[in-house]
């Protein structure tokens, strides 16, 4: 647990006093059972756990981390009768907001419920669980946070076109291969403009898959070139992805850097060891996971080794029962300051916090972690992904062994919903795993389904089950039709065939099912896009009505260029009807504070040039700071702008203010060490709270890179890589949960980022085939390889490989496999955006529509997405004629 209040040792007296006084045993019984029946039947199942795995497949809307939360409570409860036993829970989520939500419940559960002390369990992200393993063992993990910096590089990193770089000079026959194609004719403008597209696409793009793809299953170089033997293919994709990957790791070590795999490998490093191992596991009596579908090979093994403890089975084989005798008042309680998972490790402040909303740590608020950090390890013991486990562990590192009798000792609850996985063609994530995990845990009887939802209106669930049913029907069909010899593999249908049922009566959910608001599901076919905004801003005014702070809405968009758009087209609208417009992307797409940063930084470091000072006084006007005005003209004279001579004209007053301003900023670089230069910026930029902590999370980051050699150009060279090829995210200081889904906000997200939310009105516009379910298509650039990209092949091989799949697939099947894997997830996307709405869905396909969004104008005739016409015919009760200039509610 993350709060200093509950993590600072406790005197055991004084927690069995408070247990004589506040839990006699007949009542904390009672309050345990009242928990249990308060549940909806499938979160009954997870509260009656007792031990060995056990599966949970949740529809949308279910009551998921509720579920969660309750059986927690009731298995800490359980906990405090075994007098001797100071095993702790762990609880392990996939985002930092999640893992606060969940914590926060368990402990309402523990105080208001149970009446019971707030300990006994930790609630950590997959990262943050590592990391706390790693380093409390940092002989044998090889981390050492003082020493190196985690980096989440993009494809653009000078690592990645470092390492492809070396990679043609040791490999040149092979690049010459990659160089021909599949034609060539020799002629010199064309070699070169393969060779940029080979050195600045394909193989970047090719490394960035594979690392991320090899690294996050334990796949070694070594073993990507033994697997490229057993293929076929011309380019010997996997032989060169492995040389690639080789060079990657090589420059990580060399430079002191880790990513995030590395802290996985880094952990699983120190379960190698039996004593550690054995230590680990005798702190935990059982591991909880939501979202175990966005789960890696690697954090699956992680968590199977820890939840695997025999010994602790063996000295509670009598396990009690739902209505057994609870513990005793003088019974001895769980302390939180066990060496497993006290959070109280001697971390420095860079290393306080260290992921991404979307990748983080524990929910600790201590100090190891903090939203604002950089990992840290030693080059010469970096965790390395061909680091074999011990072979007595080799049972519990393949997540897709089956389960048996052995496994009674595999206290792991996994909850999770295989149609909800929407990550696995951009991350290490396959569902596959979590649905053979289901499927194991049903032949063993262990396998629990929450298919009750109080979430949406009916006919959203009705609309939600049929598209699951004819997505699934289509892709079985077509998969006969091409591969009529063949019987499909169910495990690759899009859906795991999971029916979302409304509750019963007597609910204890408020408002459970609500009635729709109008038809609750609405059907549009606009001419086009522009017609899709005008019968979007009619129904928005309609919604929020006079009173617009009772209700929510949010447009949820498949790419960030499709909300900017709505974003400029919806602003004046907005305003006139006083709706707060919301955009995620714009906000939340990368942090806006190192490109800020860098523009002040390059102006003071090179006042006289007329393009960093313009850059830098749009900073100041973006910020508020100074007047709005005309920068051109000011930037053309800088030197008469920034010390104005006697005979010059006299500046109005809002040159004078923006010269004054810019004039401080080069006094600061002239009297302030380089160190303090970022922070003050930050305060000079006038930041708030999450803004100042992502300036202190960069200034640590900068600092740390330059250390042994501090100087304005290494800080901009640094600056400049992290803007240009990283994914630094802001640190959040508030829910974003609660953020996103304000009352009397009409939110832009995208759908992936709307996992896990619901709005009362949801809006799906421009449904069209072209991005869902989408088409694989290879750039022209770079067609003169074939008619495949490398790095989708190379994923697809992958894959197979790790599903034991007899074959590797030849480039011809990868290509059909990955397409097979995008279009199943782009649909996956859809559901999950469905099952968003509570009260209304409204859904369009524009008859024109432009073929990419980075030209919204140039529009052409677009097919709608596939569903989308079957939903019409389905549901023709739900289609709105689009010529209507108004509807009724």
């Amino acid at each position: 647990m993350s709060d200093s209040k509950f993590t600072t040792p406790v005197i055991q007296e004084l927690l069995d006093s408070e247990l004589s006084e506040r839990s006699p045993i007949a009542s904390l019984q009672e309050k345990i059972l009242a928990i249990r029946n308060s549940l909806r039947p499938g979160q009954q199942q997870m509260a009656d756990w007792q031990s060995g795995p056990l599966a949970i497949s949740a529809v949308p809307g279910a009551g998921k981390s509720t579920g969660m939360a309750a059986a927690a409570a009731i298995a800490i409860a359980r906990q405090y009768e075994r007098s001797s036993s100071r095993r702790q829970l762990v609880v392990v989520t996939f985002t930092r907001s999640a893992a606060a939500n969940i914590k926060a419940k368990i402990r309402k559960f523990l105080r208001d419920d149970l009446s019971l002390p707030q300990t006994g369990f930790f609630v950590y992200t997959l990262h943050g669980l590592a990391l706390n393993i790693a380093n409390r063992h940092s002989d044998l993990s090889g981390l050492q946070l003082e020493n190196v910096i985690l980096i989440t590089p993009t494809q653009s990193h000078r690592f990645i076109r470092t390492a492809v770089e070396q990679w043609i000079v040791n490999n040149p026959d092979v690049y010459l291969r990659l160089l021909e194609g599949h034609q060539f004719d020799g002629e010199e403008t064309e070699r070169l403009r393969r060779q940029s597209v080979l050195r600045t696409e394909v193989l970047p793009e090719l490394a960035n898959t594979v690392i991320h793809e090899a690294k996050s299953s334990g796949i070694s170089p070594e073993l990507l070139r033994e697997w490229s033997k057993q293929t076929t293919d011309e380019y010997a994709i996997l032989s060169v992805a492995a040389g690639l990957y080789e060079q990657y790791q090589n420059l990580m070590r060399s430079r002191d850097f880790i990513d995030y795999d590395d802290m996985i490998l880094a952990a699983l490093r120190v379960l190698e060891n039996d004593s550690a191992r054995r230590i680990e596991q005798n702190q935990i009596f059982a591991v909880f996971e939501d979202e175990a579908q966005d789960s890696s090979p690697l954090q699956t093994q992680l968590l199977e080794i820890l939840a695997s403890n025999r010994e602790y089975q063996q000295e509670n084989s009598s396990l009690p029962t739902p209505n057994s005798q609870l513990p005793t008042p003088n019974s001895q309680l769980p302390t939180p300051n066990s060496p497993l998972l006290t959070p109280n490790l001697a971390l420095s402040t860079q290393h306080s916090a260290l992921l991404n909303p979307n990748s983080a740590l524990s929910t600790q608020d201590s100090a190891l972690l903090t939203p604002n950090s950089q990992l840290s390890t030693q080059d010469s013991a970096l965790p390395t992904p061909n680091s074999g486990l011990s072979t007595q562990d080799s049972a519990l590192l393949t997540p897709n062994s089956a389960l048996s009798t052995q496994d009674s000792a595999l206290n792991l609850v996994r909850v999770g919903d295989p149609n909800q996985a929407i990550n696995s063609t951009f991350t290490p994530a396959d569902p596959i795993y979590f649905r053979q995990f289901c499927e194991e845990c049903d032949r063993i009887e262990r396998l629990a389904t929450m298919d009750r939802a109080g979430r949406s209106t009916r006919i959203i669930i009705e609309a939600a089950n049929f598209a699951l049913k004819w997505i699934n029907n289509q892709w079985l069909a077509t998969t006969k039709t091409n591969n009529k010899q063949q019987i499909p593999d169910n495990r690759q249908v899009p859906f795991r065939l999971q029916t979302i049922r409304p509750v019963e009566v007597g609910d204890p959910q408020a408002n459970a099912n609500p009635a729709p608001v109008g038809r609750g599901l609405e059907l549009h076919t606009p001419r086009d896009i522009h017609h899709t905004v005008e019968l979007l801003s009619q129904r928005v005014i309609e919604l929020f009505g006079e009173d617009p702070t009772k209700n929510s809405a949010a447009i949820l968009v498949r790419e960030n260029r499709q909300g900017r758009w709505l974003a400029e087209a919806l602003t004046p609208l907005c305003k006139e009807h006083k709706i707060t417009l919301y955009d995620v992307g714009e906000r939340d797409r990368r942090s806006h504070v190192p490109q800020e940063i860098l523009a002040l930084l390059q102006f003071c470091d090179r006042p006289h040039s007329p393009d960093y000072l313009k850059a830098a006084l749009e900073a100041l006007v973006q910020r508020q700071l100074i007047p709005t005005q005309d920068l051109n003209a000011l930037a053309s004279l800088p030197e008469e702008f920034l010390y104005p001579g006697p005979l010059a004209a006299p500046q109005p007053e809002t040159v004078q203010k923006a010269a004054r301003l810019c004039r401080n900023l080069l006094r600061a670089r002239l009297e302030l060490p380089l160190y303090q230069l970022i922070s003050f910026l930050a305060l000079t930029l006038n930041y708030d709270q999450a803004e100042l902590a992502t300036a202190d999370k960069l200034a640590e980051r900068v600092n740390q890179q330059i250390a042994g050699n501090s100087s304005m150009g290494g800080m901009l060279s640094a600056l400049s890589e992290i803007v240009s090829s990283e994914r630094f995210e802001p640190v959040e200081t508030e829910d974003s949960e609660e953020r996103y889904t304000r009352r009397g906000q009409l939110t832009i997200i995208t759908m992936h980022k709307a996992k896990g939310l619901d709005w009362d009105y949801v809006f799906l516009p421009f449904l069209h085939e072209n991005l869902i379910p989408g088409r694989f298509w290879v750039p022209p650039q770079s067609q003169f390889l074939g008619d495949f990209t490398l790095s989708e092949v190379a994923r697809a091989q992958i894959r197979a490989t790790l599903h034991e799949e007899s074959i590797i697939p030849d480039v011809s099947q990868a290509w059909e496999v990955a397409k097979n894997l995008k279009t199943s997830e782009e649909y996956r996307l859809l559901y999950v955006a469905m099952t968003r709405a509570k009260l209304l869905l409204w859904m369009s396909a524009a008859q024109k529509a432009p073929f990419t969004w980075s030209k919204p104008d140039n529009l052409q005739e677009q097919a709608p997405c596939p569903v989308f016409p079957a939903l019409k015919r389905q549901f023709p009760e739900c289609v709105v004629n689009s010529t209507l200039s108004k509807m009724n509610n």
